[in-house]
C-alpha cells in the first residue's frame, strides 16, 4: 500500500501499509497473512511494534486464506472472522475498519487513506456492536478473534468489487505521527451479468542500442490495459517483435500483470533485448486475461487480447558502411572512366606524333612527282 501524508500546523500523520498476500510466520502464537512492523521505519526501534492479521474459522484458529472470498448475490449477508495481533513488545491501541480498493497508475494493488470514506465493499462491512470500525488493545503477542459481516445493498452491481480489512496502530509522536497499518484483501463477486474484458488501450515502443553495434539493442514496449468490464482479472502475456516478412527480430518473452479491478486503468512496461537494428520492426503484446481467485467457481473463460504498433531502427553503421563501399564503387568506376579516357588521348597523340614524323621523313617534290607520272 502507499504511503500517504496528511499535515496539519507542524504534525505530520504518515501512514505506513502492508498487504501481504503470503504467509508469514512472525510470532508463537499467529501466523498471518498481513504484518507490519516497526522494522518498516527505519526511523524507529525495530522492536516496538508489530501488527497482524489473518483470515480465520469461528474457533478462532487462524486458516489457510491468504484473503477473504465470497460470491453472493445483492441484499446477502456473509458472517466471517479475522484474527488480530500484536506481534510487538508493549500494548497497543488497535482500530479494524473495512475500506475500499483501487490500482495504482503502475497496477499495483492499493487501499483508500484512513481519512477516506469507501464507498462499495468497504461500506459493506460491519462488525458485531453494528459499527463500521472497532477498537480494542491487545497485549504483546495477544490475539483477539474479530467477526464481521458483509452486507450487500439490494442494488449492488453485479461483478467484483473489492476492499481490505484493515488493522490499524496510530503512534503519537510530538512532529510526527505513525499510523501503521496492514490489510487482508476482501474480494466479493455480486451475482448477475458478468463482463469479463481486458482492452490495450494504447502501445508504444522505442528502440534502444549502440549505432556501432547494429544487432545487439532492446526494445522497450509500453502499453497500457484497461479493465473495461465488471470482473477483477489478471492476465499472463507475450511480448515479441518481428521484422520484414514476419521473421522473428527476438525471442518471445513472457510476463504477467496483477489484478486490475474494473474501471481501472494501468501502465505497464517490456523490455525485449537482443533486437538487432533492421530498420523495420512489429512490436507486439499478447495477452490472456484470466481471473486470480482461489475459488475454483469464480474462474471465468476471457478472450484474448493483443496489439502491436510500427518502429523504425535505423542500422546507422550499415548504412554508413553501404555508403563507404557506393563511393568506393563510383570512385573506382570514375576513375577508370578517366584513365581510359587518358590513354585514348596518349593514342591518338601517338599517331598524330608518328604520322607527323613519317610525313617530315619523305623527300621534297617525291609526292609531286609520282602525281605527274600517273
Amino acid at each position: 500500500m502507499p504511503f500517504s501524508t496528511t499535515r496539519s500546523g507542524r504534525r505530520t500523520l504518515v501512514t505506513l501499509g502492508a498487504l501481504v498476500l503470503t504467509f508469514a510466520a512472525l510470532s508463537t502464537f499467529i501466523a498471518p497473512s498481513g504484518s507490519a512492523s516497526a522494522a518498516d521505519d527505519p526511523g524507529t526501534d525495530p522492536s516496538t511494534v508489530g501488527v497482524a492479521t489473518r483470515p480465520a474459522s469461528a474457533d478462532g484458529q487462524p486458516d489457510s486464506r491468504t484473503r477473504f472470498t465470497y460470491s453472493a448475490d445483492p441484499g446477502q449477508t456473509i458472517s466471517d472472522q479475522v484474527l488480530v495481533g500484536n506481534t510487538g513488545t508493549q500494548r497497543e491501541d488497535f482500530t479494524v475498519y473495512a475500506t475500499d480498493a483501487y490500482n495504482g497508475g503502475d497496477g499495483s494493488f492499493a487501499l483508500l487513506a484512513t481519512a477516506d470514506t469507501p464507498t462499495q465493499i468497504g461500506a459493506w462491512v460491519s462488525f458485531a456492536d453494528g459499527s463500521s470500525r472497532l477498537q480494542f488493545s491487545l497485549e504483546p503477542n495477544e490475539a483477539r478473534l474479530v467477526p464481521f459481516t458483509v452486507t450487500l445493498p439490494a442494488d449492488a452491481t453485479p461483478g467484483d468489487h473489492a476492499g481490505g480489512l484493515v488493522a490499524s496502530v496510530l503512534q503519537e509522536g510530538q512532529q510526527v505521527s505513525v499510523d501503521r497499518r496492514v490489510a487482508t484483501p476482501i474480494f466479493t463477486r455480486v451475482s448477475g451479468d458478468l463482463q469479463p474484458q481486458l482492452t490495450i488501450t494504447s502501445i508504444d515502443a522505442a528502440y534502444q542500442g549502440d549505432w556501432w553495434n547494429p544487432f545487439n539493442g532492446s526494445v522497450k514496449i509500453l502499453y497500457t490495459v484497461d479493465n473495461g468490464g465488471n470482473v477483477a482479472l489478471a492476465a499472463n502475456l507475450d511480448a515479441t517483435t518481428v521484422t520484414w516478412f514476419g521473421i522473428p527480430a527476438t525471442g518471445t518473452q513472457g510476463a504477467s500483470i496483477p489484478v486490475l479491478l474494473p474501471g481501472s486503468t494501468a501502465t505497464y512496461e517490456a523490455t525485449l533485448s537482443g533486437v538487432g537494428q533492421w530498420g523495420y520492426l512489429n512490436p507486439a503484446i499478447r495477452m490472456q486475461p484470466f481471473v486470480d481467485s482461489p475459488d475454483p467457481a469464480q474462474q471465468l473463460t476471457v478472450t484474448p487480447v493483443s496489439r502491436d504498433t510500427i518502429l523504425v531502427a535505423i542500422p546507422w553503421l550499415l548504412l554508413i558502411l553501404i555508403a563507404l563501399i557506393v563511393a568506393i564503387i563510383l570512385f573506382v568506376r570514375w576513375r577508370r572512366k578517366r584513365d581510359e579516357a587518358r590513354a585514348q588521348e596518349w593514342i591518338e597523340y601517338t599517331e598524330q606524333q608518328a604520322m607527323a614524323a613519317a610525313a617530315a621523313a619523305l623527300p621534297v617534290g617525291a609526292g609531286a612527282g609520282r602525281s605527274a607520272d600517273s
